[in-house]
Parts: structure tokens; C-alpha cells; sequence
């Protein structure tokens, strides 16, 4: 059987042009381990002849070598590309897989199962449309089905399908069902999940996966193919919401052209429109809109352009040209839940980077207010972030950026932070508001200046800092310097590490986290 489109092979040109203004719907699947995500995937790209005819016979000839499926063909093995994803039956990375129907072009990401792999399954929900969530139809609702349900509502996922999965097993039958799906959606308005449809299916049999299934005459929904490619996707809710487009660039090939190019992240631009530049807050107006194609007269959401102002403005990487009438907000401090991926903890006070959209600048963790038991939902005290871990926390930037909540706009408010030793990816946040300190603190301007202070003592000013391990004699030499120049006529101040410790830090220990 040829599992390829004829149209692919009779006349690309043809099926380049039929595909090109397909709507694009990002989708994830995730649950329990082995509640059979993979295998629905492979499915789905073999029922939508997105496999060719080599691909196939290298699968059958896989699945007879490390199969789990007996004589028939394991679908998982499309997915599972790792050798120990296959050695052990499940999914470790993130997988990817580009397919099409006549009606709709998909990206799905395969998201691992195992509580340890959770930053791979937020990778793969950060760009997602819709979530298909797994249930074992034997094994009903578990812990980690909860935990991923969480991170769905969590990434502002806006459809959810609940797939319950391996019904073949169960007989189709339509009471374990129903009790499955009641005891989910009891879970699911505890956590904000909304618009949920559930559908009966079988990953390994095909039913109700491509097209409605003789074995559920009681289900009277649509087929999961059927709903995916007609759901809502978000692409015209964003070209319907306020311009935003981060800077990436400045584009300056000669004297005679500078223009900032980026990706419209919503909204929509036409030239002679007026917009703002944040943060700094400076109004302007399109001249044009060009691209490697010619200028346009219009641009949307998803399209990448470089936009000409009509007069020089300070615009450079990491601004946000915005509506000049609904422009982003700005501030140097934030409330933002916080997932941690990083085998080294969060703590308060550590410094970091934090990149959102195209612009990088210093952050702190101020505060961790409290870790979620994302099983039980429970808010739970913390002083540090363990990986995997999620949490409300504070954060304070050395500059403000534009931002919208995440909620509202998650391009505009989703962001990482990075290790400045390592430049690894330490954890990935979401900007729920911002601080309303953030704007009221302001450098005070002092009138004793320090060479006011220096001329009046008649020294110059110094610091001295002696640092070693404990009990190496850093207190005994730094008293003995301070008797010095005491006899010298210097006028000094000895701050002691376990003096401190009886005042202002008194509630510091010797932790990494008391260290910081």
C-alpha cells in the first residue's frame, strides 16, 4: 500500500499551492505513561497517508524487531525515535510530526509521560493550540493525568480533547465511559479547565480516530480527526487582538534604509498607522512594510516583516512596536508563576538573565511565595525551586521591559531564565501582573556626595573584603588590619559575618540558600 498523496507525486508545484493557506493547527498530546500518546500519533499520520512506502516497510520490519504489538504494526515507533525511548516503551524527548489533511495542516508534539521529563512536556505546551489528553480507559484517571491537565490550563491552552484510550479493551463499553469522563471533568473544573470534549478511541484499532466508529453506535461526537481539523484555532483571535511586534532586528543594509524587522506577534499593521515604541513610549507612523516578496499593504499576526517609520526613532532590539493607542504595559518587577528546569535550585537572590521576546536583561528572584503541589493543588511554603518544581514567585529586572500578561498575550508575557554561568535554560515563567512598587521606586538623589565624605574624614575611601573558607582566620586577620589603621588616625568600620548574624541577619544560616 502506497501511503503517500498522489498529488505529492504527480505535481508538487500543484499541492505546494493547495497547501499554502491551510489553516495551522499546533496540537499536543500528553496523559499517564502508556496510555498510548504515541501510538495515536503514529496513527494519525498513517490514516492521513503521511507515510511513504519506505517508511513503512521500515516500520513493519521494526515492529516485528521491538515491536509490543505482536504481528500487527506499532504505531509508536513513527514517535519514539530515541534508542532508549524504544528500549523501554516511552517517551523521553519531545518528538514533532508535520501532517495534513485536505482541510488542515497539524504540528504535534509528543510529550513524555514520566513526572521527571515535565519540563520536556512544557517545552512541547508552549506553542500549542489545543491538548489531547490520554486516559488508559482500564486504568481511569491518574496522578500524572492531573499533573498534565494542570500544565494545560497552566500554558493558556484553550482546547482540550479528553481521548480515552484503549476502549477495545474494556468492550466499548459505554458506563466505564461515562464514569471515566465524569471523574475527569470533576477534576478539570477544580482547575479552570474549560471547553473539554471527550471522545471514545482505540490509538491501535483506528476507531473514532479518522472516522466515527461502528463499536460506539452510544457516542453521537465527532471522529478526533473531524474535531482537530475544524476547532478554532488562535490565529484569528490574534490578528484580531492589539499590534505587537518585538524588534529583532534593525535593519540598516545602507544610509538610506532603516527599518525594524520582527515577527507580528498580533494585531495587525497598515502604513499609516500610528504606533508606539515601548518601553520607551515614543509615538511614530508606518511609512511602509516590506519584505523579501515587495512591500505590503497590510500585515497580520504570524507574518514576518520590517516596518519603515516616517522620522528617526530610537528603536532598537527588544523594543516592541505596538497600537499607539492600546500599547503594552511596562515594569521591573513582576508576580509570575515559575516551572523550574534546572538540576540546580532557584533561589532567592541568585541573579539571572531573563529573555522575553528578543530583549535579555538582569533578573532576581525576590520571592518564592509558595510552591503548588500540582496533584493535589495545595500551596506548599518554599524557600528554594527544586527541577520540575512550579511556583508563584517575584521577580526584579534591572531595567523595565514591554510586557502583556500571559493569559492575555502569552508571546508577550511568557519568558526563561538563563543561567549566567552555564547559559542553560533554568526555568521558564509567566507574567501574571506587575508589582505596583515596581514604578514608585526611584534612585534618591544625595546631596553629601563621596568626596564630600572622603575630604572630611581627609583619607580616601576603600573597601576591604576578606573571604575564605571557615575557620581559615578571616575574622582574626581582619580585626588585627582594623587595629592598624585605627593607630594609624584612619577612621574604619569592621562588619563580621557572625555579628551580622545577630541583627539584620539574624534569620540567615549557612545554606547555599542563606548564602546567596
Amino acid at each position: 500500500m502506497a501511503h503517500v498523496s498522489n498529488l505529492i507525486g504527480a505535481d508538487i508545484d500543484a499541492y505546494l499551492t493547495q497547501h499554502q493557506h491551510k489553516s495551522l493547527l499546533r496540537f499536543i498530546t500528553c496523559g499517564s505513561v502508556d496510555d498510548g500518546k504515541s501510538t495515536l500519533i503514529g496513527r494519525l499520520l498513517y490514516d492521513s497517508k503521511m507515510i511513504f512506502e519506505d517508511q513503512l516497510a521500515a516500520l513493519e520490519a521494526d515492529s516485528k524487531k521491538v515491536g509490543t504489538q505482536g504481528a500487527n504494526i506499532d504505531f509508536a515507533l513513527l514517535v519514539d525515535g530515541l534508542a532508549a525511548e524504544r528500549e523501554q516503551g516511552i517517551t523521553i524527548d519531545v518528538a514533532y510530526r508535520f501532517f495534513s489533511t485536505p482541510r488542515r495542516k497539524f504540528i504535534v508534539a509528543d510529550t513524555p509521560g514520566h513526572e521527571q521529563y515535565t519540563r520536556n512536556m512544557v517545552t512541547g505546551a508552549s506553542t500549542a493550540d489545543l491538548a489531547v489528553i490520554l486516559i488508559d480507559a482500564r486504568k481511569g484517571v491518574l496522578t500524572q493525568t492531573r499533573r498534565h491537565s494542570y500544565l494545560v490550563q497552566l500554558m493558556g491552552i484553550r482546547h482540550a480533547v479528553l481521548a480515552v484510550n484503549k476502549m477495545d479493551l474494556v468492550g466499548w463499553s459505554r458506563e466505564t465511559f461515562d464514569a471515566m469522563v465524569a471523574d475527569y471533568r470533576r477534576f478539570a473544573e477544580q482547575i479552570g479547565l474549560k471547553s473539554v470534549l471527550a471522545i471514545p478511541i482505540s490509538g491501535l484499532t483506528g476507531d473514532n480516530i479518522a472516522a466515527k466508529s461502528a463499536e460506539t453506535p452510544w457516542y453521537d461526537g465527532p471522529a478526533l480527526m473531524e474535531h482537530l481539523e475544524t476547532v478554532e484555532v488562535d490565529e484569528a483571535r490574534r490578528a484580531a487582538g492589539p499590534l505587537r511586534l518585538p524588534v529583532q532586528w534593525v535593519n540598516r543594509p545602507n544610509l538610506d534604509f532603516r527599518g525594524f524587522a520582527g515577527q507580528i506577534a498580533s494585531g495587525r499593521v497598515k502604513p499609516g498607522d500610528q504606533i508606539r515604541v515601548a518601553p520607551s513610549g515614543k509615538l511614530s507612523t508606518v511609512a511602509r512594510i516590506v519584505t523579501k516578496d515587495g512591500d505590503l499593504a497590510e500585515a497580520v499576526a504570524g507574518q514576518s516583516v520590517t516596518l519603515t517609520l516616517d522620522d528617526e526613532m530610537d528603536c532598537s532590539r527588544g523594543d516592541v512596536i505596538a497600537a499607539a493607542d492600546d500599547a503594552p504595559e511596562t515594569s521591573d518587577q513582576f508576580e509570575t508563576t515559575m516551572i523550574w528546569m534546572s538540576e540546580e535550585p532557584a533561589l532567592p537572590g541568585r541573579p539571572y538573565w531573563l529573555k522575553i521576546g528578543a530583549r535579555t536583561v538582569a533578573a532576581t528572584i525576590t520571592e518564592i511565595k509558595h510552591k503548588i503541589n500540582v496533584n493535589t493543588l495545595e500551596h506548599l511554603a518554599a524557600k528554594s525551586l527544586e527541577l520540575n518544581e512550579i511556583a508563584l514567585c517575584n521577580i526584579s529586572l534591572d531595567q523595565p521591559v514591554a510586557f502583556d500578561p500571559y493569559e492575555v498575550n502569552p508571546d508577550m508575557g511568557g519568558f526563561i531564565l538563563i543561567d549566567r554561568t552555564s547559559n542553560a535554560t533554568a526555568g521558564a515563567g509567566l507574567i501574571r501582573h506587575a508589582l505596583r512598587r515596581a514604578q514608585n521606586v526611584h534612585w534618591q538623589s544625595i546631596d553629601v556626595t563621596r568626596a564630600a565624605r572622603a575630604e572630611i574624614k581627609g583619607q580616601k575611601p576603600a573597601v576591604l573584603w576578606f573571604t575564605g573558607l571557615s575557620g581559615a582566620g578571616k575574622s582574626t586577620i581582619a580585626n588585627l588590619v582594623d587595629k592598624k589603621l585605627h593607630s594609624l588616625g584612619k577612621h574604619t568600620v569592621l562588619l563580621d559575618g557572625d555579628n551580622m548574624r545577630h541583627g539584620l541577619n539574624r534569620d540567615l544560616g549557612f545554606t547555599d540558600a542563606d548564602r546567596v
